[in-house]
């Protein structure tokens, strides 16, 4: 399960923009075509966030559709799976949206000082 090493790394990568304040909420952005399953990200958020800023956050997930666009007749094309074939018959297609695996926010707790 490549999602473990996927989850450590958002956390890592959250951590380091959090700058030392805990981390309340966070909202990622993936991609139908990433083969990362946001069920799977979810199962491990929870574990690998113990012990860090992250700890008890909560973590929103954006699913984006797979979209290509035809390179013979430009007509855009929803995909599945990162191949498919446009309905002009052209199996040459370019992946516009799909492949994204973002953070898209973090909402951290407000420090008083």
């Amino acid at each position: 399960m490549h999602e473990l090493g996927v989850t450590q790394n958002i956390i890592a990568i959250a951590s380091e923009y959090a700058d030392g304040v805990p981390v309340k909420r966070v909202r990622l952005e993936i991609g139908q075509l990433t083969a990362i399953s946001p069920d799977a990200i979810r199962f491990c958020f929870d574990v690998c966030c113990q012990g860090t800023l992250l700890d008890g956050a909560v973590l929103e997930i954006t699913e984006k559709p797979g979209l290509a666009r035809c390179r013979q007749c430009g007509r855009e094309v929803a995909l599945e799976v990162p191949f498919g074939v446009c309905d002009c018959g052209c199996a040459d297609l370019q992946i516009v949206q799909g492949e994204e695996l973002s953070i898209q926010e973090l909402e951290t707790e407000d420090i008083c000082a």
